[in-house]
């Protein structure tokens, strides 16, 4: 384990213990913003860390799976990380609502109540006296409502979070949080759901998952769940200032997408990748 961080919790390192005993089986996932890329103010602007292709791509020579797990498009994940030279990689966009692999993108509609929030939006931003700066992203089967240009983001969000959720409410969407952004979702659509999904269809013996923001919470989550059915996991953090609960939520904490990479990049060096 040469190179490697240790985990903080036993948990943890049994997770990552187990990936390295068998990881043919193993199952290494990552949200692509914030943890493959920096964060930008324009989300277009965004590009994976220099080493993050080759470190994926080592690491997918060693284990079963390596996956990308985002609320983008795959599409625009793969683009703008230039993915698609990392041989076997999954890409699940929109919470998993979208799917990239092989060069082929699947995807269902988009769900009637998020169509009926993109044309609410406009509206009751007006209403709402949203500040400068802000703006919506659309992800087709969800939409980001952004601060980070505000002059003052925090105070710009939180003067949102109640209309906002309560747009949510009345169509039956989730209006979830995130770093200087809220984001309306159809309920039960998370990293979480995404990442168990595919643990099960790669019958996956380990399982690690990388993330930065409140979005990757439910992925922490799911490794732990899936530890108490019997699949070792460890779930790790690029550290971030504006969202600590993820890094205490996390059984290791690395410096961003630096270390994030580096991990990777350690991860296929122990397996020989």
């Amino acid at each position: 384990m040469t190179g490697l961080p240790r985990p903080g919790t036993a948990a943890g390192q049994a997770g990552l213990d187990a990936l390295l005993a068998s990881p043919a089986h193993a199952l290494v996932a990552m949200d692509f913003d914030g943890t493959l890329s920096p964060i930008v103010d324009d989300p277009g602007e965004a590009r994976a860390h220099p080493g993050a292709v080759p470190a994926m791509t080592a690491l997918a020579k060693a284990v079963g799976t390596v996956a990308v797990i985002t609320g983008r498009s795959p599409a625009a994940a793969v683009r703008l990380g230039g993915l698609e030279s990392v041989p076997g990689l999954i890409v699940l966009g929109h919470y998993g609502w979208q799917r990239w692999q092989d060069g082929q993108l699947s995807a269902p509609a988009a769900p009637p109540a998020v169509q009926a929030a993109r044309a609410a939006l406009p509206d009751l931003l007006r209403e709402a006296g949203a500040a400068d700066g802000t703006w919506i992203e659309d992800k087709t089967h969800a939409l980001a409502v952004h601060t980070r240009r505000a002059a003052d983001p925090e105070a710009a969000l939180r003067g949102l979070a109640g209309p906002l959720g309560e747009l949510a409410a009345r169509l039956g969407l989730a209006a979830e949080p995130g770093r200087f952004v809220i984001e309306l979702r159809p309920p039960g659509v998370d990293k979480g759901a995404a990442l168990t999904g595919l643990v099960r269809e790669r019958a996956a013996g380990s399982v690690l998952f990388c993330g930065d923001d409140l979005g990757d919470l439910p992925a922490f989550a799911a490794v732990r769940a899936l530890r108490v059915d019997g699949i070792p996991g460890c779930a790790v953090a690029s550290a971030s200032p504006e969202s600590p609960r993820v890094a205490a939520a996390a059984d290791l904490v690395v410096d961003g997408p630096e270390g994030v990479v580096a991990l990777l990049a350690a991860l296929a060096a122990a397996l020989g990748g």
